[in-house]
């Protein structure tokens, strides 16, 4: 019961960062699940099955605030579902002693990635532009996709910053439409994973743990998204993701170091991530207006 209680919390916390930066709930849940012993592909497995009914509920959330873009929504979505059942059926065919340190290796990439991202530049700032065509939105779906099954994480941390990036899509709408496509990604990595293992090792008390948990959050996350500096939660969840999958990688067969190595390497990771919060909340003072309005622009309905 305390371990459903403490994936329940996950979930939680998970689908509060997604709500918050437009990623990182797949990224966070496969990371405290691999570091509580669970297989990957049966982590990844869990993440996305409970993951059909948080996206779901965000996605009818966004909607309900006119926060979706229908046409990317599909353009990216498809080809994302087609990129997802790849990645869930390649990394099913891998043993755990492979998978393990294959996926901290990505999840790794991704929670660099999440951590510099917000901690020097802040909430990406995109503006309404051009129309998103398919040739950019369907390559990028198809990798998204695929590292989100095959690394327990990476939809929203690929395709939010692709998005906001081009300047074609307002922050609100890029945040909502890439939470509705999920969707249809967490889906086909759910069928891939139950063709490649057959149910192996998934454990369905805990799906529903992190759905629950999932399903408190998404409405709440509205709140926020106004209340607390992405900036500062990005740099603190990316340090979290590098820690953790740090730890994973320095104890695995392909690296195998030695305690005073691991010990150095996790005292300079705490170092580095106490001065980027230092930093993160120096900045956010700094540009306190300025994020404030790209909070509000991400957060408050459409106008009618």
């Amino acid at each position: 019961m305390r371990k459903l209680i403490l994936l329940a919390l996950v979930g939680l916390g998970a689908q509060l960062v997604d709500g918050s930066l437009g990623m990182a709930y797949g990224v966070t849940s496969t990371t405290l699940l691999l570091a509580i012993g669970t297989n990957p592909a049966a982590a990844s497995a869990t993440v996305h099955l409970a993951e059909i009914g948080t996206t779901l509920v965000s996605g009818l959330s966004h909607w309900r605030f006119g926060n979706v873009d229908w046409r990317v929504v599909l353009k990216i979505g498809v080809p994302g579902a087609l990129g997802a059942f790849a990645g869930a059926t390649f990394l099913s065919s891998l043993s755990t002693e492979a998978a393990a340190p294959l996926m901290s290796l990505i999840l790794l990439a991704l929670g660099l990635y999440v951590f510099l991202r917000f901690t020097f530049q802040g909430l990406p700032k995109g503006n309404l532009g051009k129309p998103l065509y398919a040739r950019f939105l369907a390559p990028l779906g198809i990798v998204a996709g695929f590292v989100d099954a095959s690394g327990g994480g990476g939809w929203g941390p690929v395709g939010t910053p692709a998005i906001l990036a081009s300047g074609r899509l307002e922050p609100r709408k890029t945040i909502g439409s890439i939470d509705t496509s999920e969707f249809l990604v967490a889906v086909a990595a759910s069928l891939g994973f139950l063709v490649g293992l057959g149910g192996e090792g998934v454990d369905a008390g805990w799906v529903l743990a992190l759905l629950a948990g999932g399903i408190v959050a998404a409405p709440i996350a509205a709140w926020l998204v106004r209340h607390v500096p992405p900036r500062v939660l990005g740099a603190a969840v990316g340090g979290v993701i590098i820690l953790t999958n740090v730890r994973t990688l320095l104890r695995s067969d392909w690296i195998d170091a030695s305690d005073p190595v691991r010990y150095t390497v996790y005292a300079v990771i705490y170092l580095v991530w106490a001065a980027a919060l230092a930093y993160s909340v120096q900045q956010y003072r700094r540009n306190r207006d300025e994020d404030k309005r790209i909070i509000a622009a991400a957060a408050e309905p459409a106008a009618r």
